[in-house]
């Protein structure tokens, strides 16, 4: 077994994605490597989706996600658009299915370059998000930061697609909130057992969000698809918008939209979107050196 695999550099409205091909092997990448990988200026990323051999019938692939922290992570809705644009260009087809973590995951690639997802069915159950505390509606939970006579934020939505949300909603640009600040401790609050996403919403129309997003498990991100599915079901669940949204990511470095659907028939969720190639390299799965593929000056790292 070779000691290197190929990979790819890519993002998702920004989200920076690895895409590395596990297939016919039995390892993975460790999360050494991935803590390695992401230490590079270069390689820095939110998600590795590591494509592996299919383990059920009918799938095109297993798909093992790390965060930067080299945590595991159920879901990655950018993530997956960047596993079909590469499988897409390698095979020439056009529609996949996905198992991962957090179950089956369909898409397709368009005529226009986009890709749409089916990320599944969100979840509200209070335990099976999860989260500490019973709350019967978590349309709107209990959580405050910052005064109790004031507070900065307050009373999210919580759901989960695949991976704990909670949506603070907000009546100005996410932009001049400091996330940075506030992300660390809401991740990590004692309601999150497993820890959570945070995002701050403004709606600013019946059919359109503005968010920005931490990540669980890797801080600030430029994009985040999971965290923009479960704000437009939390909007649509609070009476905020309808069932069809364009969700403008304000830290997306083209302010790119993502467009989400919340299916009335079956409750999927469809969130489509553009993935985008950068550069390919090959690298060590265990240790996360790497190196570029016939880049002018590129070096071993």
């Amino acid at each position: 077994m070779s000691a290197t695999v190929e990979f790819a550099k890519m993002n998702g409205l920004g989200n920076k994605i690895l895409v590395v091909d596990m297939r016919g092997r039995a390892d993975k990448v460790t999360p050494a490597a991935a803590i390695a990988l992401n230490a590079a200026d270069d390689t820095q990323f939110d998600q590795i989706m590591a494509i592996h051999d299919p383990k059920a019938a009918g799938t095109d692939a297993w798909i093992d996600i790390l965060n930067s922290d080299g945590s595991k992570a159920q879901a990655c809705g950018n993530g997956t658009r960047c596993v079909v644009q590469a499988l897409a260009s390698e095979t020439g087809k056009k529609v996949f299915t996905f198992q991962t973590v957090a179950g089956i995951l369909n898409a397709v690639e368009h005529e226009d370059g986009t890709i749409s997802v089916d990320m599944g069915k969100p979840v509200f159950e209070w335990d099976k998000i999860p989260l500490a505390e019973e709350f019967h509606d978590t349309s709107r939970i209990e959580l405050q930061i910052g005064p109790i006579d004031n507070p900065v934020l307050h009373s999210p939505s919580v759901a989960s697609m695949g991976n704990p949300h909670a949506i603070f909603w907000i009546d100005r640009d996410p932009m001049s909130f400091d996330l940075g600040r506030f992300g660390p401790l809401l991740e990590n609050h004692p309601m999150f057992p497993e820890r959570a996403n945070i995002t701050l919403a403004q709606v600013t129309s019946p059919s359109s969000i503005t968010t920005r997003t931490w990540e669980r498990g890797a801080g600030l991100t430029l994009a985040c698809g999971s965290a923009a599915c479960a704000t437009a079901v939390s909007a649509v669940r609070t009476g905020r918008t309808g069932r069809e949204v364009a969700v403008k990511v304000a830290s997306s470095p083209n302010q790119g939209i993502l467009n989400i659907e919340w299916r009335e028939g079956d409750g999927h969720v469809i969130m489509t979107g553009p993935a985008e190639w950068e550069w390919s390299g090959t690298l060590d799965p265990s240790t996360g050196a790497w190196s570029r593929d016939a880049a002018p000056g590129a070096e071993a790292r």
